[in-house]
């Protein structure tokens, strides 16, 4: 079961880096600065004992992702190297491609044949959101899809695939070259898109999905305070003892079904475990419980609505939320609803390849929130 994984950011103080985490940082910026550089800096811009005792004694996560940062480090001494990071335009550029092509190939095995541009620009560069700003609290807060760029003595050696939205950052893919595996650019990039996060005003940083029975999975919830999204009830719960406990023992979880069920079996003075009730329970009341059920008969033509998948809005839940007809669509350039379509009485909902029943599998999965803000672009 795949789950939305998310990590607060409102307030700094919130993100607390675990010992690991840390020392990933500490010896990045270690190799950037260099010896000969830290001792020449240390004669050079003495710190008082009162800061030197603060640094020993805590960390400050936006001070220490960007110590070695080129425009933060003191000159002189030169450091070791030197080290940029920016955000740049989520576009094509011979140089991404190469960096792509390398992580593919070394750390997906992939072959030299199934790499191509068109395949990086259509995974990484190709986005459907515009990019654009806006003011928030006083300060501009970039809104689009980006990458994030790390290079060193001016060579492009990892890069961060994101989208910035309004309330998040959403990490959708990281690379690296295999020349700087060691220096483990997966913690690295995970602690400065969450210092993004923090600097521009985004209340979350989102580090997409998670599987708790994957072990490539897990290292997300390594990083504290973590949420996971409640596939029926849409609230987000910490991923701590109770969670994990549960999705230990089951392939489904929803908290919020965990918790009702406690509350009937206490009202009905029922005794026993009540969580450890099995996963074929929880799923009882869905037609085709497992993805590769659901996705071969979405395949056949069945309709969303007929599988009641989780974090889906049901047929009932979108007519009583939302008027689709009222969905705004853009056809050749002009703006209109979707109720002004001359085959849109005729649709059935039901029927996934009838435009009314592909806005609204649309719409059922994009939830109320967002679907009232959105425009279906018809080709």
């Amino acid at each position: 079961m795949f789950y939305a994984i998310a990590v607060r950011t409102t307030r700094s103080a919130e993100l607390k880096p675990s010992k690991d985490q840390r020392r990933t940082v500490n010896k990045w910026n270690d190799f950037v600065l260099g010896d000969d550089y830290k001792k020449g800096a240390a004669k050079l811009y003495p710190v008082s004992k009162e800061e030197k005792a603060r640094l020993k004694n805590g960390f400050d996560l936006l001070q220490e992702i960007h110590r070695a940062d080129l425009d933060n480090v003191k000159q002189p001494p030169e450091p070791a190297h030197r080290f940029e990071v920016t955000l740049e335009p989520a576009t094509f550029t011979a140089e991404k491609f190469e960096l792509f092509r390398d992580y593919q190939s070394h750390v997906h095995k992939e072959k030299s044949s199934e790499i191509s541009q068109g395949g990086f620009k259509r995974f990484l560069c190709t986005s459907p959101l515009q990019r654009t700003s806006r003011e928030v609290n006083g300060k501009s807060q970039e809104l689009g899809s980006f990458h994030q760029c790390y290079r060193l003595d001016g060579r492009l050696i990892a890069m961060g695939v994101l989208d910035l939205l309004p309330h998040c950052v959403s990490g959708v893919y990281m690379l690296y070259h295999s020349d700087y595996e060691a220096w483990q650019f997966g913690k690295l990039s995970a602690l400065r898109e969450a210092a993004l996060a923090i600097e521009g005003g985004y209340q979350y940083y989102y580090m997409g999905y998670y599987i708790h029975s994957c072990t490539k999975m897990r290292y997300k919830g390594d990083y504290k305070p973590q949420h996971v999204l409640d596939p029926e009830s849409y609230e987000w719960n910490p991923l701590d003892g109770e969670l994990k406990s549960l999705l230990e023992k089951k392939s489904y979880v929803s908290l919020s079904r965990e918790r009702a069920r406690k509350d009937s079996a206490a009202s009905e003075d029922v005794e026993g475990d009540t969580n450890m009730a099995s996963s074929d329970e929880d799923l009882a009341g869905y037609p085709l419980p497992t993805a590769s059920e659901a996705g071969k008969a979405v395949q056949n033509g069945t309709s969303l609505f007929e599988l009641k998948i989780p974090g889906v809005m049901t047929l009932e839940e979108m007519e009583s939320t939302l008027d689709l007809g009222s969905t705004p669509i853009r056809v050749g350039g002009r703006l209109a609803l979707a109720q002004h379509l001359v085959s849109w009485d005729d649709g059935d909902v039901r029927d996934p390849h009838s435009i009314k029943g592909i806005i609204g599998e649309l719409v059922a999965c994009l939830g109320p929130e967002a679907a009232s803000q959105i425009v279906v672009e018809l080709g």
